[in-house]
């Protein structure tokens, strides 16, 4: 294994987060994403996704010498035990619909050795909703968005647009619906819990479905 997460618990004072990236980043490692929260107790906790890790037990313990640093947890990556990740969102009703497909289908292919998780948020207005799409380019470990709802368009389909430029990987899949969204989608499918069952399959590498060799702007 050369991913890990570690969990460092540090007392809060400024110049520690540079201090744990420093020691980081001389070991080769690539930190692909970082959580950082304070506590009340004046401490802090960093949470770091590292890659291409040689040496987990020399890096840890030249990360037990920095002064501040008071435990040090490792697990395994985020990546290993959560694996890909589908955001739905829009609607409520149209939501809970594609998460049961989803999730449905999910589960036939975690149980042969995939990791695919399921994210989801109904949300009203066309300001909550691009904002919600936009976010998911910062947000780790996303392979498939579901747009479910009834109408989209404006500045929900310049966000698909700005997330599909930012991850060329990204299978954008959303119900058939009028608005200008339809146009950026990978898919366009009529049945939600068909949406969450091919956002599923389009992702998961135990399935024989292949999204690339159905074309562009595909309607079920």
């Amino acid at each position: 294994m050369t991913d890990y997460s570690i969990t460092i618990k540090t007392i809060e004072k400024k110049g520690v987060l540079d201090d744990i990236t420093d020691v980081t980043t001389s070991y080769g490692a690539n930190i692909s994403y970082t959580h950082l929260y304070v506590e009340q107790n004046n401490m802090g906790t960093v949470n770091l996704e590292l890659e291409h890790v040689l040496d987990i037990d020399n890096l840890i313990k030249d990360l037990n010498t920095i002064p501040e640093v008071q435990s040090i947890e490792l697990h395994g990556s985020q990546s290993d035990i959560y694996g890909k990740r589908i955001i739905i969102v829009g609607g409520g009703a149209q939501v809970s619909q594609v998460a049961m497909g989803a999730i449905t289908e999910a589960d036939r292919h975690n149980i042969r050795g995939e990791r695919i998780s399921i994210d989801t948020i109904p949300l009203v207005g066309e300001k909550s909703l691009a904002e919600a799409v936009e976010a998911i380019s910062r947000l780790p470990r996303v392979s498939s968005l579901v747009l479910a709802g009834s109408l989209m368009g404006g500045e929900i389909t310049s966000a698909v647009k700005k997330v599909k430029k930012e991850n060329n990987n990204l299978v954008v899949i959303c119900l058939n619906m009028p608005g200008s969204v339809t146009k950026y989608a990978d898919l366009i499918i009529t049945d939600p819990i068909q949406a969450g069952v091919l956002a599923v399959m389009s992702i998961a590498d135990t399935a024989v479905f292949d999204i690339s060799r159905l074309g562009d702007n595909i309607r079920f």
